[in-house]
């Protein structure tokens, strides 16, 4: 029996990210019908709890979860605020705006589905927070891909009124004493950074097909490795793409190619690629899976039953996200075969490191070293984390998945894979400058003109720094106008 085709998912990242970028109308919102929900979440919490056992509303948490908890003053608000300060242990880096707002708004989404159990209070001072842009301040240590505990119970004393907005601001919220717990079993900050990281790497990957593009100019490459009939009998969509685009870039072809085989970092460029292009569609899946998912613990069902559970645990993502920076490795490792390439006579026809000047000089020798020393950073950073093991809250929970390890070294890698890819444009662009007749009359020319526009002409030894850096700054854009 065939599967039915995935429900569309209700959040847009593309939304999401647009909006913690530059701001406008919120992703989304608390409307009638959500608060509605909410509350009626949030009550049946309520009524199990007087009835029994409730993880974290009537017991503490962890290994604590046999414990009781003392109700405190009148009011009913100690356990809560206890729970939240004793969590909010952050310290160092703080999430960036983006971050923080678009983590802000997956935390909402994730609290209108009504499942969470945390009071129509709290989430209409969240929602509030979200609609005018306000951001917290919230710390980057503290996750094991089991729950961003230490960020979200620094956003809950926020809501409160106990910590003080970064930026803007909300109407404080009441505490709750059954929020606590439900409000900090998410892992939206992690969410928020991995989608972040997808986009900046797709724009990379972008990049990377129109630098090789000019590289395979400046090197007089054969298309026949781009050629539809070499990739028609095989079943990889992704690969033929690429070499599509590849060809549709460079056709037609003005010159007449240098050699029989070109080196494998422009022949294998479809069979490399790929891999990458597949490991950023399944990474926007993963997330969109967890970002629609409802991971409190306990999980508030519509009959009104709390159920316990370990969908907090994001194994799924830690694991896509291993793959993505082994995925997009190798695409930067042709890069820095590219750009060696580009510095050798013997396949340019141009002088050595593309130097122009008197016998002796460097040209763009440096940049191999700039492109190895970022190479070799990424290829530490390809080791999974989804292997690593952890014990912590008196042996009772024996695993994590790490998926904000996992997301901060894609994060890492996103700083890298350009500078590479930078330095290889660069010595394109220099090398299509010794000798113009090699620029084609086809859309390649426009990757070109855009490269050219920001990159010195100067062609004598001197500094590349401020090269490197524009380069750096066009692979980041996608290498778009």
């Amino acid at each position: 029996m065939p599967s039915l085709p995935p429900v569309p998912p209700a959040f847009s990242l593309d939304d999401l990210l647009t909006w913690a970028d530059e701001g406008g109308p919120a992703p989304v919102e608390l409307t009638e019908a959500s608060v509605e929900r909410i509350a009626a979440s949030h009550q049946h919490l309520r009524t199990a709890g007087r009835s029994g056992a409730v993880y974290g509303l009537t017991t503490g948490v962890g290994a604590l979860r046999t414990v009781p908890t003392d109700p405190g003053p009148e009011d009913g608000t100690s356990h809560a605020l206890r729970l939240w300060r004793s969590h909010a242990a952050g310290i160092g880096e703080t999430y960036a705006d983006a971050t923080a707002r678009a983590a802000m708004a997956i935390r909402l989404h994730q609290i209108t589905s009504g499942r969470s159990g945390v009071s129509a209070g709290l989430a209409a001072s969240l929602g509030a927070a979200v609609a005018s842009g306000a951001v917290p301040d919230l710390h980057r240590f503290g996750s094991i891909g089991t729950g961003d505990l230490v960020p979200l119970a620094e956003l809950g004393l926020t809501l409160v009124g106990e910590r003080p907005w970064r930026s803007g601001g909300a109407p404080v919220a009441p505490v709750d004493d059954g929020d606590a717990l439900p409000f900090m079993s998410s892992n939206a900050l992690t969410l928020a950074t991995a989608a972040l990281v997808h986009r900046r790497l797709g724009r990379i990957s972008e990049a990377a097909e129109k630098v090789t593009a000019l590289s395979a100019v400046a090197l007089r490459a054969s298309l026949q490795a781009y050629d539809p009939r070499v990739h028609a009998g095989r079943p990889d969509a992704s690969q033929r793409a690429v070499a599509a685009r590849l060809t549709a870039l460079l056709r037609p072809a003005d010159w007449r190619p240098a050699r029989l085989q070109d080196p494998f970092s422009l022949r294998t460029v479809p069979q490399v690629h790929a891999p990458f292009v597949d490991a950023l569609a399944t990474t926007a899946q993963a997330v969109l899976v967890e970002v629609e998912d409802s991971t409190e613990n306990p999980l508030v069902v519509p009959d009104g039953t709390p159920l316990h559970h370990g969908g907090f645990v994001t194994a799924r993502l830690s694991a896509t996200l291993d793959a993505l920076r082994q995925a997009t490795y190798p695409v930067v490792a042709l890069s820095a075969g590219r750009l060696a390439a580009l510095t050798n006579p013997s396949l340019t026809g141009l002088p050595a490191f593309l130097a122009s000047g008197p016998a002796g000089s460097s040209g763009v020798m440096i940049l191999e070293y700039l492109a190895q020393d970022a190479l070799a950073r990424a290829r530490i950073l390809t080791t999974p984390v989804s292997t690593g093991h952890a014990v912590v809250s008196l042996g009772l929970e024996e695993h994590a998945s790490f998926s904000t390890q996992a997301v901060w070294a894609c994060e890492q890698v996103v700083e890298l894979a350009p500078v590479v890819l930078g330095c290889e444009l660069v010595a394109a662009v220099r090398a299509l400058r010794a000798d113009p007749e090699r620029l084609p009359r086809s859309p390649v020319r426009e990757v070109y003109d855009v490269a050219a526009a920001v990159l010195g002409e100067d062609r004598s030894d001197r500094p590349l720094s401020g090269d490197v850096a524009a380069a750096v700054d066009l692979v980041s854009s996608g290498l778009s106008r």
